[in-house]
């Protein structure tokens, strides 16, 4: 286990984690925000472009998120057509959702306070990004109970007891 710090967060998750995913990559934050990431060359590009890449190569992605996204992330959903054509693809909305982690391909898993956000993953400035902290673990029994209790979520185990389903866009059960 590996601890990560403020702007290792942006390194760590996007170069070392979803870069290297070749199966199937997991995302869970509270919030998900328009956050852009380098594309090479000095060009910044939506994350979305990054995950629609990954689709495209048959990497399955699972995104948990607990609230809507505003506009701009949106509009660059919308954009990308394999979001909507890949059965590859998993998106659900969860209001009691407030865990943070990355998990690719089973081997590997951001555990963090970051939300999917550039102020959460470092991708701002020193004066304008948040204070955060993970750990990275390559441990198998970690990300099997991990991975297990994100299934459990996924299907809909913990939806049909939940006291919130009054606020609950899309309830899984």
């Amino acid at each position: 286990m590996r601890l990560v710090l403020n702007a290792e967060t942006y390194e760590t998750v996007f170069r070392d984690i979803v870069a290297k995913a070749r199966r199937f990559l997991w995302i869970v934050t509270a919030d998900i925000k328009d956050l852009h990431v380098d594309g090479g060359r000095g060009k910044f590009i939506p994350f979305l472009e990054v995950l629609a890449g990954k689709l495209r190569n048959g990497v399955e992605v699972r995104l948990i998120h607990a609230k809507e996204p505003g506009p701009r992330f949106r509009e660059d959903f919308d954009r990308f057509p394999e979001f909507l054509r890949s059965d590859g693809f998993d998106r659900l909305l969860c209001p009691r959702m407030h865990m943070k982690c990355v998990i690719a391909d089973g081997r590997v898993a951001y555990i963090g306070s970051a939300n999917l956000t550039g102020a959460g993953m470092g991708a701002k400035s020193d004066g304008r990004r948040n204070f955060e902290a993970g750990v990275v673990t390559e441990d198998r029994e970690q990300l099997a109970q991990l991975m297990a209790f994100i299934d459990e979520f996924y299907l809909g185990d913990h939806c049909e007891k939940c006291q919130r389903r009054d606020v609950c866009p899309e309830p899984i059960r």
